[in-house]
């Protein structure tokens, strides 16, 4: 059947096998390929979770509509359909014919719609759990009737004995059918010692981790290391022997010469150079203390800061912005934005769409360098100093992040750190070189710094109101004020591209 426009060929040239039919492009339809036979449709949109449900999938491009044979149960694995743009169109076709008449059949036809969006069921179907339990004799008894709560129910129902019902939290991970290329058996040289399996990565990652040789300390071991492993060198000398790479090799020592433990973030704003190559040249240079005052942070071999009270310096501080309405804002009204998002989080049903990025062209030459004549490019892997500096007035990149103590440049947070200059006795893993409870002074006077911080950033009322018109424009303002705040937040104390200021996660980087 061939479907055209009627300002193209009219009915009277059309041959006897064909008809035209005009567009209706004022009508949009969506379509949905149900995996059944439909007998009922309103059923049917109960399963889809009914046209309001439908309606709001379709409003986000990046959702899925989900099928529910079993609607009403919780414990119901729903299938997934795609949504892909379709150019089809939506016919109406009624015949009519009079039985024993011998007359032909007539057919007619009408356009209901174009459909420009149809999403399509390609996926398997996943396991389902039903919510029984078999008893010794093999029979199989419903527990819907006392797990799920139809209706508000009385103290008696909590305390009634039901058998133990853990329904597991996921079955299959992919919608679709992956084919899996099995290969050869590895052929090995002569006198190959095959790796000793362990029962850590028995079940696991897909993949081995690639070790960076890395040199981890905990605070009750007894002794620093005084030099690196010799694969961390190797790793180093092998894939980093660029001139670039040897004079980054430089910097990096002469700042552990200067300063002997280093943060990762501080070291990122301190040297441009690559992540990947940062991960290598680390353990070339220091080791990394897992527990302790100096937790999370890069230490220089041969220096063990537990034998140096002058390493209280050093330390790290675990510092989080205090939220409520006795520190000057609520959670909603907090000056520093998360990092992430639960409006921006992503579903395991959600489809992810990669956006094309745009193409940089930038020339080296054999140096490394920038060619003659042009104007040196700004670092690309360099931090900003609020990464990992705190100064009166400014406010941290996130919600939580981790200084050292040299790094707190205020005078009344330095004196509080040298009080017991020369009285330092033990160094114990909670306080270090420092008196007790020291950190938590330094919090106390840094979460009060920044309340102040935002209590001046805040207009204040006009005076010639009254004090009702006042709270008045307050409270119809106070949207617009906080947006506007928000903006200004945002666009000074932007976090720089690449820094991340967790609790170091690096650390699986190099196991």
């Amino acid at each position: 059947m061939e479907v055209e426009r009627a300002d193209t060929e009219t009915s009277e040239n059309a041959p006897d096998s064909t008809a035209t039919l005009q567009l209706r492009q004022d009508r949009r339809l969506v379509c949905v390929e149900y995996p059944g036979y439909v007998n009922n449709v309103d059923k049917m949109l109960e399963t889809l979770g009914g046209e309001k449900t439908v309606s709001k999938t379709y409003a986000d491009p990046t959702r899925r509509v989900e099928l529910n044979y079993r609607p009403r149960d919780p414990y119901c694995h729903p299938l997934c359909a795609n949504r892909f743009p379709s150019t089809s169109v939506l016919l109406r076709v009624r015949k009519r014919s009079r039985k024993g008449s011998g007359t032909e059949a007539q057919v007619h036809m009408e356009m209901v719609g174009v459909i420009g969006t149809c999403y399509k069921f390609q996926g398997m179907g996943d396991f389902q759990y039903l919510a029984v339990h078999t008893e010794a004799d093999g029979s199989q008894t419903s527990l819907y009737d006392k797990i799920l709560l139809r209706k508000p129910e009385k103290k008696e129902f909590f305390h009634k004995e039901v058998p133990l019902y853990i329904p597991p939290p996921i079955f299959s991970r992919l919608d679709n059918p992956v084919d899996y290329y099995y290969r050869p058996d590895i052929q090995h040289r002569e006198g190959y010692i095959p790796q000793v399996v362990s029962h850590e990565n028995l079940i696991g990652q897909s993949r081995a981790r690639r070790p960076h040789n890395a040199i981890f300390v905990a605070f009750e071991d007894k002794d620093a290391p005084s030099e690196p492993l010799e694969a961390a060198v190797h790793n180093w000398r092998k894939l980093c022997m660029h001139p670039s790479d040897i004079r980054t090799e430089k910097e990096i020592v002469q700042m552990f010469e200067r300063r002997p433990i280093w943060s990762r973030n501080a070291v990122k704003a301190n040297l441009d150079i690559q992540p990947d190559k940062l991960k290598l040249l680390l353990p070339y240079v220091a080791y990394y203390m897992l527990t302790g005052p100096w937790r999370s942070l890069w230490v220089r071999f041969g220096y063990d800061p537990r034998k140096h009270p002058e390493a209280k310096i050093y330390q790290v501080l675990d510092f989080r912005i205090r939220c409520g309405t006795k520190h000057g804002y609520s959670l909603n009204d907090m000056p520093v934005k998360a990092k992430r998002s639960t409006l921006n989080y992503s579903l395991p049903i959600t489809v992810n769409k990669a956006v094309p990025q745009a193409a940089s062209v930038r020339e080296i030459t054999l140096d490394g360098d920038q060619p003659t004549g042009r104007k040196p490019a700004s670092p690309r892997y360099k931090l900003k100093e609020p990464a990992y500096i705190f100064r009166e007035g400014t406010l941290p990149p996130y919600r939580q992040m981790f200084y050292q103590f040299c790094d707190l440049d205020v005078e009344s947070i330095k004196k509080l750190i040298h009080q017991n200059d020369g009285q330092e006795e033990e160094c114990n893993e909670r306080d270090g070189w420092c008196l007790p409870r020291t950190a938590d002074e330094l919090r106390d006077i840094m979460s009060a710094m920044i309340k102040q911080n935002i209590r001046s950033r805040r207009p204040a009322p006009a005076p010639s109101m009254s004090s009702s018109r006042v709270a008045a424009h307050a409270h119809s303002s106070r949207d617009v004020e906080s947006g506007e705040e928000e903006d200004e937040d945002d666009e000074e104390y932007q976090a720089s591209e690449g820094s991340d200021n967790e609790m170091e996660t690096e650390i699986l980087d190099y196991m």
